[in-house]
């Protein structure tokens, strides 16, 4: 919402330099992940995806008074809070999916742009460190990893910025099914400090802090995500209400308060790349918004720590790679055909094409060592005796064959003559500017076996069990609260 509100406010140069003073930002990515952007629709329209980050950093006396723990100043921040915001390439929907916290995954090989330090791949750590080994640059590229979803922008905020975003926009209402008091028990430590009456209050300030920073009274870190996706749905509904982009005042209040809030990516870091963003956002309807978060499981390692339920996140993957709306108003996609064969000019003689194969395996996991040279056997059986490996990898989550854009229809149907031997669907067949010939990258979904077995394409609205889903038109949610931390709004 900061950026939609950068993006309407109009300004003289005076105050538009002094916006762009306000703004802090550094690279996209620390690391490579090898995940390509999404190719574009017939229209020419790509999605937009930008991670959602929020700092836990206690390194300003704003920030230690508000998070309580003196005894994190001067550490490296975590990312508390992570969010991948998808805009479809239409951008006639959005979806919103959160990581909790402490959810295991692997780090990759990252590098801190502000001190030029560098950090080896680890895993089994948990999400939110991705942060300290490299900066936001770092969390992207975890994230990239993790979903083979190409991201294009950060934006970051730490907790002085939630209030002062909170005060900004006047408030935002959020609803409890009992009162709630999280407060440090006999047998739990800690606490947000909210309290709050039964039913729907309007929190401000360090009371909107609170409820995005509660866990233990709304049960777990799950359950924490829900609760800041209400809020979230709750402040888009509150602005449209408000008619906010009409006010000019108003606008330049939460232009002044969202420029010194926001840390983002070097791409959108002024305020006329933000305005250009905010173009692509503002316009998506608010029935067509849906929040969830990937469904969890406790490690076996530490109960205390999450792991992705691999079929359940992956599905949800799938859907923000192929651009399927998470909501039910959104059309299905048409299934994939089993054949790879093109309308056009007939591909050339198996035996005449020079395929490149290449190891993608290792997207989020070790590579599957001797994979390119197993497929390249494969297509040698088939007739195409040129077929050879590379020594190259390129990590990513779905197998592709990949033609030279200058190639054309010829490239194509090459291209599809091999997708088609070796049974891929069409939809792996893509052009690709850098390319230098027909080549073949064997994904993380196919690591094993000489079928290749085709992922059910995903239909929109299909979400998996535990996703949590809220749709941002409905107002009629309360959080539960954990029978410990209930108020009876008197003592």
């Amino acid at each position: 919402m900061a950026v939609l509100i950068l993006g309407t406010a109009t300004a003289g140069y005076l105050y538009y330099r002094h916006l762009n003073n306000n703004i802090r930002s550094s690279g996209r990515s620390g690391g490579e992940s090898g995940v390509k952007k999404a190719e574009p629709n017939a229209m020419g329209q790509t999605p937009l995806n930008i991670l959602l980050i929020g700092s836990d950093s206690r390194n300003t006396a704003e920030n230690v008074k508000l998070g309580g723990s003196k005894d994190s100043v001067g550490d490296k921040p975590r990312a508390d809070v992570q969010m991948l915001l998808h805009i479809s390439a239409d951008r006639k929907s959005s979806s919103l999916v959160s990581i909790p916290r402490d959810t295991i995954v692997k780090i990759p090989e990252c590098k801190d742009e502000d001190t030029g330090q560098s950090y080896a791949e680890t895993v089994n750590k948990p999400i939110n460190e991705s942060l300290q080994r490299g900066g936001p640059g770092c969390t992207l590229t975890t994230w990239e990893n993790l979903t083979g979803v190409y991201i294009d922008h950060w934006v970051m905020i730490d907790f002085a910025g939630v209030v002062a975003m909170a005060d900004a926009i006047g408030g935002v209402e959020v609803c409890v099914k009992t009162g709630v008091w999280d407060r440090p028990t006999r047998m739990v430590s800690g606490g947000s400090g909210l309290k709050l009456p039964e039913g729907t209050t309007k929190v401000t300030g360090e009371d909107a802090l609170k409820w995005l920073r509660t866990r233990h009274a709304f049960g777990n870190d799950q359950n924490r995500a829900k609760a800041q996706h209400m809020y979230m749905n709750s402040m888009l509904r509150t602005l449209k209400k408000q008619n906010a982009w009409s006010d000019a005042g108003r606008l330049m209040n939460l232009a002044e308060t969202a420029t010194k809030a926001l840390q983002v990516s070097d791409e959108i870091g002024t305020v006329k790349k933000l305005y250009d963003l905010s173009m692509q956002l503002k316009n998506v309807p608010i029935n067509r918004i849906t929040m969830t978060t990937i469904p969890t499981a406790e490690w076996s390692q530490d109960k205390n720590r999450l792991v992705p339920i691999e079929k359940s996140a992956d599905q949800m993957w799938q859907m923000l790679r192929d651009d399927v709306a998470f909501d039910k108003n959104g059309k299905p996609k048409a299934k994939a055909s089993a054949s790879a064969t093109p309308a056009g000019p007939p591909a050339a003689a198996p035996g005449t094409l020079d395929v490149t194969v290449v190891n993608g395996t290792g997207l989020g996991q070790a590579p599957r060592d001797g994979r390119a040279s197993e497929v390249a056997g494969m297509l040698n059986g088939k007739g195409f005796d040129l077929a050879k490996a590379s020594r190259t990898a390129e990590p990513r989550k779905q197998t592709v064959v990949h033609y030279a854009q200058e190639d054309g229809d010829q490239g194509k149907a090459d291209a599809a003559s091999v997708a088609k031997a070796l049974g891929l669907p069409t939809a792996a067949v893509k052009a690709d500017p850098k390319a230098g010939g027909l080549t073949l990258v064997v994904g993380a979904d196919w690591r094993d076996g000489t079928v290749y077995e085709a992922p059910k394409a995903a239909e929109a609205g299909e979400l998996p069990e535990g996703a949590d889903d809220l749709n941002a038109a409905d107002e009629g949610k309360c959080m539960d609260v954990y029978s410990v931390y209930r108020w009876d709004g008197k003592s």
